[in-house]
């Protein structure tokens, strides 16, 4: 089978990037696919992550205004797919230039929206006035509108399906791939998160509760990974943080950083399917986030393989990450919880659902 993903941007360290570097050299060694991935703008990068040697990338030089960019989507597009020729298409963007997708290619490969957000993506910090909600609101109708148009929607929750109330949809979870049988000890007097320094993600929010939670207990450290460490700090300083925050750029295998640690925290604002959650826990990281749409609830179990906090409760937050410093009998419960629950998103599970799933759209099965 032939496939062809379109995606923003596939060489970063994103949990996109992460997730598709998975699946896809998966695909081609386990059930010998062919796998195409047509990305924008990033012709000279080199991949952050491992991908197998027989993936096919393709680069598209996308510029302009939104007219002239939208032009120069639609012809890149339509040559790729005359070219490569594939069995199906996936797109996995969260941009609306995703949802333009079906109105504006026509074909008859079964087109596939892979959804890794919430639909409620949009970044609302500033959008505060009418015409910005009037925006926002036409935004979210056109993506109900649209969505209906993709053969199939492939969501990675239960959650994440009832957002957007489609009949052509299906849930498939992304795999947890870390398999290994090494525990975090929990001894080490540290939390970890890993996270792009975006609105959506939310690090503006941890320092906050750092500020406080530090306070508490200066014998501990944060550890942030990330793509913008001199923003941060910068946020870190003005808010009188001068201490206790250690600053890392994203790297490749982070596996022997987790099992440093002894707590995960997640501050995102929204999210899809968190994969760092997912490796936190398959190395027996206790995870503490907020209760955001719609990611983190879908993994953690509240007082059984971590704590979600309410959105937005500060206070609480710290008050539960302080608890989770204070009581490693409470980690190490919820570290042999996280572990299991890790093994219920086995990568060999997961991607047998793919396997089922792409073969009947194929085939043109209704399902």
């Amino acid at each position: 089978m032939k496939l062809l993903y379109i995606v923003p941007k596939i060489k970063n360290a994103g949990g996109v990037a992460r997730v598709l570097s998975i699946k896809a050299n998966y695909f081609i060694e386990n059930f010998g696919y062919e796998v195409h991935i047509l990305s924008q703008n990033e012709e000279t990068d080199l991949s952050f992550y491992n991908f197998s040697s027989k993936v096919v990338f393709h680069n598209m030089i996308l510029k302009g205004n939104t007219f002239q960019f939208l032009k120069s989507y639609k012809k890149e597009v339509k040559q790729k797919i005359k070219q490569i020729n594939p069995d199906v298409i996936l797109v996995a963007d969260n941009g609306l230039k995703a949802f333009v997708f079906p109105f504006i290619i026509k074909t008859k490969t079964p087109i596939v929206f892979e959804c890794h957000g919430s639909k409620f993506i949009e970044e609302q910090s500033q959008k505060t006035n009418l015409l910005s909600k009037l925006i926002q609101k036409l935004k979210y109708r056109f993506k109900d509108f649209a969505v209906r148009r993709f053969t199939k929607i492939v969501a990675l929750s239960d959650e994440s399906l009832k957002e957007w109330n489609v009949e052509n949809g299906v849930v498939i979870p992304n795999p947890s791939w870390i398999q290994t049988e090494n525990f975090s000890d929990l001894k080490n007097k540290k939390v970890i998160t890993a996270a792009r320094n975006s609105y959506e993600k939310g690090l503006d929010r941890l320092l906050l509760i750092w500020k406080k939670a530090g306070e508490k207990h200066p014998d501990w450290t944060l550890d942030i990974y990330t793509d913008d460490i001199q923003s941060l700090e910068k946020k870190a300083i003005s808010l009188g943080i001068k201490s206790g925050i250690n600053y890392f750029k994203f790297v490749n295998n982070i596996e022997e950083n987790y099992l440093e640690a002894s707590i995960y925290a997640m501050t995102s604002r929204t999210e899809g399917f968190p994969m760092v959650l997912l490796e936190a826990m398959a190395l027996g990281l206790p995870c503490i986030a907020y209760d955001c749409p719609i990611g983190p609830r879908t993994i953690i179990t509240n007082a059984e393989n971590g704590i979600l906090i309410p959105d937005n409760n500060e206070e609480m937050f710290v008050e539960k990450l302080s608890f989770l410093i204070e009581n490693e009998e409470v980690r190490s419960k919820f570290s042999l919880n996280a572990k299991k629950t890790s093994q219920q998103f086995n990568i060999d599970k997961v991607m047998k659902k793919w396997e089922t799933f792409l073969e009947n759209l194929n085939l043109g099965n209704s399902f």
